[in-house]
């Protein structure tokens, strides 16, 4: 590293996430958030930034002076999106301490593998979710538990032990509060990955990272946006839309626990021009708006699509009510998102569908250095839109180990670089396309096969509910595609081998005959992750020997 002249401006200011809602609370105080608590039997809350922050305050007074926490600890939380998981995004960070996001889509098993891995002192929990919290205090001895609810704390009944209630803790504490300066290099939140085979790994992100990741979507976002905030929180602290939300001073919708129905609702009731969500959410709320009569208006809603790649006629299909789709790409390891479907002006004019394949995953964001690499020979390969190779990704708001963990050596170079195990192209002008995981392409052949690319084709067709792809084990050829489908309800009832032949015919269209599935199985579900993605690893397993037999 080269060292100069030091600067004359003050370099010693801490990027700290207490700052953030701060900013919003001076700047933006009476713009609105909206937090629905209905699905528990509490109220649509209607705060603002600054009423908020008073809240951050007084919450961080109890949590230092009532219950001793203080920096390093770590404090866990089960939760839903809304305010009170929000606001504590930013209290348990002021005090220096640790926001542990648990997923609550994990089995209980991983969830105690990571309270005892990271030692956890105190637990959030949401009123809706406590016989899980229950179930792990019997295994698990926590400090304390708060219990996030609408009703007060006498009301409600519970077997834990050192129980508080938050809005007692809220009333108790001053609102008067003089934050102090963290260190940027802190850790503010902890996540742990999902959907890998073993235990869950640990990422640990400082309020430098979420900071930096938080300004740079947020050059993306004007005040009088309207977000709903859908990705849940403990899913990557819902991919840092809610802090740039607040650094721009956006009016946010936080859904609790949503529903398609309360997600239309909240998107038509407050004229939203902001959301996200993964293929599988955006799949029902397409479903949803094509029942409605009359159909929707839907023109200045931006939706954001990550966590897997949507087929392009989902995309033509949101267009028909006004609504723009955009990529994205990101994982547990990179805070997360380091592309984003940004249109360069020479796509701006194009028509919907071959704009949305233009952009691909989307356009590098700066303070991210990405490099595509030869997953055998380990050469870097060059950014042609051609070379395919292992995509490596390095920056400030990116991993560079677990957190106490011997497996990061598998996933991390010495100089900071995280293998994405995705097999990707990067094209001259900077956009990112993925291929497929590296675990997930067929190689049939000695010959590369794309499962992401079959499996957003075959979603393209009419009789098509869902469709994932795999390869298994095959006598001949080492590997060969086979599709796993859900079809629409009006059409399960169909002959298979005229729905097989028709979404065969549908593939040649696009595919080389060597690269079609050899057979396609009907179920009526596809097994999925926590966070939506199809569980492949299970249909290979179940799949293994299904053309070895045959």
């Amino acid at each position: 590293m080269i060292k100069g002249i030091p600067s004359t401006v003050n370099d010693e200011w801490q990027l700290n996430l207490h700052k953030v809602i701060e900013y919003a609370s001076k700047v933006h105080g009476e713009r609105e958030i909206i937090s629905d608590r209905r699905f528990q039997g509490g109220v649509l809350h209607n705060l603002n930034y600054r009423k908020i922050f008073h809240r951050i305050s007084s919450f961080t007074n109890s949590l230092e002076k009532e219950l001793n926490t203080k920096a390093g600890d770590i404090i866990g939380i089960l939760g839903w999106n809304d305010h009170r998981y929000f606001e504590s995004f930013f209290t348990v960070p002021s005090l220096g301490a640790v926001l542990l996001e648990l997923n609550i889509r994990l089995h209980p098993a991983d969830l105690l593998y990571i309270l005892k891995h990271t030692r956890a002192k105190g637990l959030l929990v949401d009123d809706s979710l406590l016989p899980l919290a229950e179930a792990l205090s019997k295994e698990y001895n926590f400090d304390y538990t708060i219990i996030m609810s609408d009703k007060p704390f006498e009301e409600i009944k519970t077997n834990i032990r050192n129980a508080f209630g938050y809005e007692e803790l809220v009333k108790s504490g001053s609102p008067n509060r003089k934050f102090e300066e963290v260190d940027e290099k802190s850790t503010a939140f902890a996540a742990f990955t999902t959907g890998t085979t073993g235990l869950p790994k640990g990422v640990f992100y400082s309020h430098r990272s979420v900071v930096l990741h938080a300004l740079n979507i947020s050059r993306d976002l004007k005040p009088s946006d309207v977000i709903l905030q859908a990705v849940p929180f403990f899913h990557v602290h819902g991919w840092g839309t809610q802090f740039a939300g607040a650094i721009t001073g956006c009016k946010q919708i936080f859904p609790g626990r949503p529903t398609v129905d309360s997600m239309v609702e909240h998107i038509l009731n407050h004229k939203v021009t902001r959301t996200a969500a993964v293929p599988t959410v955006v799949l029902e709320l397409l479903r949803r708006i094509e029942t409605m009569d009359p159909k929707p208006n839907l023109a200045g809603l931006r939706l954001g699509i990550g966590g897997a790649e949507p087929p392009s006629a989902l995309v033509s299909a949101l267009a028909k009510h006004g609504i723009e789709t955009g990529q994205g790409y990101g994982a547990t390891e990179t805070g997360p998102v380091v592309v984003a479907a940004v249109a360069k002006p020479e796509f701006e004019q194009l028509p919907v569908e071959e704009k949305f394949k233009r952009l691909k995953q989307g356009l590098i964001l700066f303070g991210v250095e990405v490099k595509v690499v030869d997953p055998v020979s380990g050469e870097e390969l060059p950014w042609d839109g051609k070379s395919v190779g292992e995509i490596w990704f390095r920056g400030p708001w990116i991993a560079r180990s677990y957190y106490n963990d011997p497996r990061s050596a598998e996933s991390f170079t010495s100089d900071g670089w995280w293998k994405s195990k995705d097999l990707g192209v990067i094209d001259e002008l900077g956009y990112v396309k993925l291929v497929d995981r590296l675990k997930d392409v067929v190689k049939s052949g000695g010959e590369w096969i794309s499962s992401i690319d079959l499996e957003n084709f075959l979603m393209a067709h009419p009789y098509v509910r869902e469709a994932s792809v795999v390869g298994v084990p095959h006598p001949k050829w080492g590997e060969r595609p086979l599709a796993v489908v859900s079809l629409k309800p009006e059409y399960q009832s169909k002959d298979k081998e005229e729905v097989k032949k028709s979404l065969l015919d549908h593939l040649s269209k696009r595919f080389a005959k060597w690269q079609l599935p050899d057979d396609i199985v009907f179920v009526d579900e596809i097994p999925k992750t926590s966070v939506g993605k199809f569980r492949k690893e299970e249909l290979r397993n179940k799949y293994k020997d299904y053309y070895m037999k045959q």
